[in-house]
């Protein structure tokens, strides 16, 4: 079946789009510029010129598709429009590239807080275990981090850029040597400042409004490319100038340079902080940096790891991937998705012996979801691209397309884990599906016509196990004995929602409702605690939710669009409060937004 588009709530200014952005993407030039700095030494500065003109390239590509996807379009959103197949081998590609996200930011990270060499592996696991056990309690509001470091970063860098520029000089630079050949070697082994670019893509569906936009006719160009040409900007500029920087060191440090190439921009702190302010200055400036920049990038791994979790569930909720994907536990999350989610960093910080064998990793699997999403995008005649547009996406598709396939022909350990997760997902698919009774037959052109699923009313039952329930409760009534029945029926979960009202403006909500807690309710406490024990004896999940808002109704929207509910069920203990309710209150602002692929049903 395939995905329908969900109207979630709009909340993503082009300030909050950029700052998780920047938490992704931005992250890059912690380890490129060293990357670079080994692979040609004092040459490495056209390199670096090459890749932050790609860069630029690219987020121009990704400021059209999010013009033409604003209701997401990442990778397995925009391929699925073409092929469930190609979608999956997409997302696949996504799981690679958070998988590697994940131990690449784990290991920076500990350089960057100066680990010792010989606890940088243990360290690195140890903090992908505990992030890893944190998002078993739930989402975290892991782009939060991200947000608040994303500031102190920049301002970081900029320092850095500031002190760096009288010192900046040619007087060190060689040129390239070995030809185009290995000139596009170094080039494709330093490919890692793109990696990031694909999170902007996917937060299209929960981007502010153009103005003059509508649910029906969403539009988010003003909104994401504000956000793309900020990060982009700060991610060309601040690389190529750090890179020339790197550049710029006296050579006496040559040795240093290229046995510290992995938290460069400590060397670069405590260098041009030297020069500028004196010793002590520079060693305490570089102590800052490791402290930000490594937080960042364990912010990274955080981000990452919950995106693995919820790919994994999107798959499994789109059939992709076995049912038992969807099973949560008490906390709501899905069980399987998170031990894997955590459980391959962990394979391959343990079986990549440096960091830069995890880079090699890193590129094949960013490259190959940004050439797909591409891909995808020149096959969709839908899309209507402008000539001039397609002719830039093709390009750019061309020259990511030979970079892939170079990443393969070269690196061989990068091959063989691609290949690794492409067979080991596609495998698990094929088993989901044939579980699940699906095959995969050819039929005429005709026959898919007359049986498309917009050709024929679906009157199936939709009994599938893995479903969610959000109740909406103000006390014990029939409606949540109701909702614990359709639980039980249709093997889903039951979120049971409590709703505490405040006539008060926002901000103040927001910081109530952070430390508002169901126990200390005593309306609350009392459905919660009864709703809990009622569902373990009926072998039902419940989750309580308890929400401190000014407006019930948004609450509920909210709620039901980012918890991906299939069936609301709201109701009164009585029909004569349900029709007062009905003549214009919360019910009726509900069902007038509610998104037409969540179920509302009124009980009264």
């Amino acid at each position: 079946m395939d995905s329908v588009n969900v109207h979630r709530p709009r909340n993503v200014d082009w300030k909050r789009a950029a700052a998780l952005l920047y938490g992704d993407w931005g992250t890059s030039k912690a380890y490129v510029i060293g990357a670079a700095f080994l692979a040609t030494g004092f040459a490495s500065l056209p390199i670096m010129v090459a890749v932050c003109i790609l860069t630029a390239i690219v987020g121009f590509n990704y400021a059209l598709i999010c013009k033409y996807f604003p209701d997401g379009g990442g990778v397995y959103s925009a391929a699925r429009a073409q092929s469930r197949t190609v979608a999956v081998i997409g997302a696949l590609l996504l799981v690679a590239d958070m998988t590697v996200t994940a131990a690449l930011s784990g290991w920076a990270a500990m350089k960057y807080l100066h680990v010792p060499d010989q606890y940088v592996l243990y360290a690195t696991i140890g903090a992908i275990i505990l992030i890893g056990v944190i998002n078993f309690y739930g989402p975290k509001h892991s782009g939060s981090m991200a947000v608040a470091l994303a500031l102190p970063t920049v301002f970081i860098v900029v320092v850095i850029i500031v002190m760096a520029v009288p010192y900046l000089t040619t007087t060190n630079l060689r040129p390239l040597s070995g030809g185009f050949g290995n000139s596009w070697k170094a080039f494709v082994g330093v490919i890692l400042a793109l990696s990031g670019v694909e999170a902007i893509a996917n937060m299209t569906g929960v981007m502010k409004l153009d103005s003059g936009a509508t649910m029906d006719k969403p539009r988010v160009s003003k909104t994401a490319n504000l956000a793309i040409f900020i990060v982009a900007l700060e991610v060309c500029v601040a690389t190529g100038i750090l890179g020339w920087a790197v550049l710029s060191l006296p050579s006496r440090l040559e040795g240093e340079m290229k046995t510290g190439w992995e938290d460069m921009l400590n060397l670069l702190a405590r260098e041009y902080g030297s020069m500028t302010f004196g010793t002590a200055f520079g060693h305490k400036f570089e102590l800052v940096t490791g402290i930000v920049v490594g937080l960042l990038l364990l912010s990274a791994v955080n981000t990452a790891i919950g995106a693995l979790i919820g790919l994994f569930y999107l798959l499994a909720r789109d059939g992709e991937m076995p049912k038992t994907f969807l099973r949560l536990n008490s906390h709501g999350v899905p069980w399987l998705p998170l031990i894997l989610a955590a459980f391959l960093p962990l394979v391959v910080v343990m079986v990549a012996p440096d960091q830069a064998h995890l880079m090699e990793l890193y590129a094949i699997g960013v490259v190959g979801a940004i050439t797909v999403n591409l891909g995808s995008c020149l096959l969709n005649k839908q899309l209507k691209l402008r000539a001039w547009e397609f002719g830039v996406m093709l390009l750019t598709f061309l020259v990511l397309l030979a970079v892939e396939v170079t990443l393969a022909k070269e690196k061989h350990n990068a091959l063989f884990f691609i290949a690794c997760i492409l067979t080991g997902g596609l495998l698990l698919r094929s088993w989901a599906q044939r579980r699940a009774g699906l095959r995969t037959v050819t039929i005429s052109q005709e026959l898919a016509a007359a049986v498309a699923p917009e050709s024929v009313f679906d009157l199936a039952p939709r009994l599938r196990s893995g479903q969610a329930i959000l109740v909406a409760a103000r006390g014990l009534t029939d409606v949540l004995r109701f909702a614990l029945e359709e639980a039980k029926l249709r093997e889903a979960s039951v979120y049971v929602l409590f709703v505490k009202e405040l006539a008060v403006s926002l901000p103040v909500a927001d910081a109530v409702s952070k430390k508002a807690r169901w126990q200390d309710d005593p309306e609350a406490f009392q459905i919660m605690s009864t709703m809990l024990e009622t569902g373990r004896a009926a072998g039902v999940q419940v989750i309580p939710l308890y929400i401190v808002s000014e407006s019930a109704a948004g609450t509920i929207l909210d709620l039901s669009a980012t918890l991906g509910i299939d069936y609301l069920i709201v109701g009164s203990s009585n029909r004569g409060r349900l029709v007062s309710l009905l003549k214009g209150n919360v019910v009726t602002e509900v069902a007038k937004n509610l998104p037409e692929n969540i179920r509302l049903i009124i009980y009264g």
